[in-house]
């Protein structure tokens, strides 16, 4: 059964960072993308980044461009949302999620919700002094 599980968040002040894991079991990670999402109260969510997993094609949201990073850990099944320069406006629960592209390797993916079939239980992220 797949299953998603994330971890890494918590509370941290402007400019800090923070690394979200992402714990992939169940499936075959090559034949998925995995993306990253957030969701602050009263806001819908959205696509942060998302990483095909065989190529390693990744994609980022604006917003977040030049201060997260993706990347994944293939022995762990593990992938990562690297998150630097945070601001207030990141705090969110910060979910990740699987779409299956069987053996769409190339091309790029897009971070867009209702693409992602498989979701985990998310973690909270507070960037506040």
């Amino acid at each position: 059964q797949l299953q998603l599980v994330e971890s890494g968040g918590g509370l941290v002040q402007p400019g800090g960072s923070l690394r979200l894991s992402c714990a992939a079991s169940g499936f075959t990670l090559d034949y998925y993308t995995i993306g990253w999402f957030r969701q602050a109260p009263g806001k819908e969510r959205e696509g942060v980044s998302c990483m095909k997993i065989r190529t390693a094609m990744t994609n980022y949201a604006d917003s977040v461009k030049g201060r997260f990073t993706i990347s994944r850990d293939d022995a762990k099944k593990t992938v990562y949302l690297q998150m630097n320069s945070l601001k207030p406006e990141d705090s969110a629960v910060y979910y990740c999620a699987a779409h299956y592209i069987g053996r769409d390797f190339f091309g790029r993916c897009v971070p867009s919700p209702p693409d992602y079939e498989d979701w985990g239980q998310g973690t909270q992220v507070t960037v506040s002094s």
